[in-house]
């Protein structure tokens, strides 16, 4: 399929989907407003979660069509997707059920091929380094930025494995950065807050692991602030969703209206959309 510049009046926007679990659905609602002004990005970036979504978008997918995906799901299907095998050596998750849900949505789509560019971030486990998939099978590219460590199997790809890119990247807005002329960045890694019974209380292995993996990425984010921003940051006060809590997309997309709002007004505005 050809793919069209995108250009809005000239602009070149650049959307960039952050990793975050569950609280990625929220990336939904960011795709939703794209839609209702009648906008396409230049080009996509995502982690994880956000090379998922991206992934369902760039295909060309609306953001209704991708919000209808999750909130038909139901829980009992959901948990099926999650094949655990307490066997495994690298993960708990084979990630085997995800990929054939990821197949039935995009139809053997290379990342090459789709309605926009997209560039999708996961991490090279041994040589410690970031890896950018904008070419090849799309399913093979999400799955290998969804595989949180130790919680899902790590994947082999040629001769490289692997693992989550928010392990390098939780929020890869730079790597798009030449391709648009006003970049949007999702930072979908949320906030959680302690309950009063909880205090003094050792979290389980599997919270532990997802948590202490958030705490890693926030860093890599507050890092990469630093150094250079984003046009515009997007941060949705998602507080205490759990990584693997897809079933609550429908309360995930209503606490990110006021940030939906604040995308539409910023692109109006820059646009000059009336």
């Amino acid at each position: 399929m050809r793919r069209g510049k995108h250009r809005l009046g000239g602009v070149r926007l650049g959307l960039a989907l952050g990793g975050g679990g569950a609280k990625g659905l929220s990336h939904i609602a960011f795709l939703k407003v794209l839609d209702g002004l009648g906008i396409k990005p230049a080009a996509i970036s995502g982690t994880s979660i956000g090379a998922l979504i991206g992934g369902l978008y760039a295909c060309g997918l609306s953001g209704g069509e991708i919000e209808k995906i999750f909130t038909d799901l139901g829980l009992l299907e959901m948990g099926r997707m999650l094949d655990i095998s307490w066997r495994a050596r690298s993960g708990l998750i084979k990630g085997e059920k995800l990929m054939i849900f990821m197949r039935r949505l995009v139809h053997g789509r290379r990342i090459e091929e789709l309605t926009i560019p997209l560039k999708i971030v996961a991490t090279d486990f041994w040589n410690r380094v970031q890896v950018v998939l904008d070419r090849g099978d799309l399913v093979e590219a999400v799955r290998a930025s969804v595989s949180i460590p130790g919680i899902f199997e790590p994947v082999s790809l040629g001769d490289r494995i692997l693992i989550d890119g928010g392990v390098v990247n939780p929020l890869p807005y730079d790597v798009i950065r030449r391709e648009c002329d006003l970049l949007v960045a999702v930072d979908v890694s949320g906030q959680k807050t302690l309950p009063a019974a909880a205090a003094g209380e050792k979290p389980n292995v599997f919270e532990c692991i997802l948590s202490s993996f958030q705490i890693l990425e926030a860093a890599v984010i507050e890092s990469k602030m630093r150094l250079s921003q984003p046009d515009l940051v997007l941060k949705p006060r998602l507080q205490n969703v759990r990584v693997l809590e897809f079933y609550r997309v429908r309360e995930i997309l209503e606490g990110v209206q006021a940030e939906a709002a604040l995308l539409e007004g910023f692109l109006r505005e820059k646009l000059d959309l009336r």
